[in-house]
């Protein structure tokens, strides 16, 4: 996790100053293949080429600081990103993660998918929370809704939600908002790449009760599973970790509705708006 968002921010230092890989080697006398292992995160690099490479790219104060850090822990497992109270503008390692994978599953069991909610939904979801301050709430919501172009033009070839029959019922702003949602859900689950399995409120207690998750797949490293809540944002990518939320995502799958059957009942959740 910490190679791969050292790597990155080294690579967007880079792009600020207009310079590419081949142009730090360069500058550095190293090899182009050098440089591209630690943009890539394959590899962290040691203190001193961080700094080295710090210096060729004028990142400075506390990106500078904050990079060194990333690589004096590069090899610690998880990650833990505190932010307090109010939360970023940008959950920048999530959505470098999601632009990613090549296969993403996602469990929600009180509310829809942040990738798949509407404009509507989402400001209702995030205002009704009372816990954001009202100026930043309209950033947030376009940075939501910039997130969910990623379901049209990344790399991940599949993404499966698995939604609690809770999460449709729970009423987000006005029934028109709720209906829009609905059908919304609907006119994706046709898509080739998207599957949207509901999971019945009589099927009961069952593996997913803990709360919410994304398990995140990518062709060339290991997965990583995303928890998030009001303090914190937590990565897993620990063998024993990952096959936990596999075998959870196991049992879901054995419980939840197949694809049709999930859409007669967000269908029939939708028509039961207006009686």
């Amino acid at each position: 996790m910490r190679s791969r968002e050292l790597g990155e921010a080294l690579r967007r230092g880079m792009e600020r100053r207009g310079m590419t890989g081949r142009d730090v080697a360069r500058m550095l006398g190293w090899s182009d293949s050098r440089v591209s292992r630690l943009l890539s995160g394959k590899r962290g690099g040691r203190e001193v080429d961080i700094s080295a490479v710090c210096a060729t790219t004028r990142i400075i104060g506390p990106e500078r600081e904050r990079l060194l850090k990333l690589c004096r822990d590069v090899n610690t497992p998880g990650w833990l990103q505190r932010h307090g109270a109010r939360l970023p503008k940008q959950l920048r390692t999530l959505v470098d993660h999601e632009n990613k994978a090549t296969k993403i599953t996602d469990f929600q069991p009180m509310v829809v998918p942040g990738l798949l909610q509407t404009e509507d939904y989402a400001r209702g979801l995030l205002s009704g929370l009372g816990t954001l301050p009202e100026e930043e709430l309209d950033d947030r919501v376009t940075a939501r809704m910039e997130r969910q172009k990623m379901l049209g033009n990344c790399r991940c070839e599949h993404f499966t939600f698995f939604i609690h029959e809770f999460a449709l019922r729970l009423p987000v702003g006005s029934n028109e908002v709720m209906s829009d949602q609905l059908h919304h859900l609907l006119r994706m689950s046709v898509r080739p790449y998207i599957t949207i399995r509901v999971i019945s409120a009589a099927a009961g207690v069952h593996a997913g009760i803990a709360g919410a998750f994304k398990l995140m797949e990518f062709a060339d490293i290991t997965p990583v599973v995303y928890l998030d809540s009001q303090t914190a944002c937590l990565f897993l990518e620990e063998h024993d970790e990952i096959g936990a939320y596999r075998r959870v995502l196991d049992v879901l799958a054995d419980i939840a509705l197949d694809e049709g059957e999930s859409r007669e009942v967000i269908a029939r959740l939708a028509t039961e708006l207006y009686p």
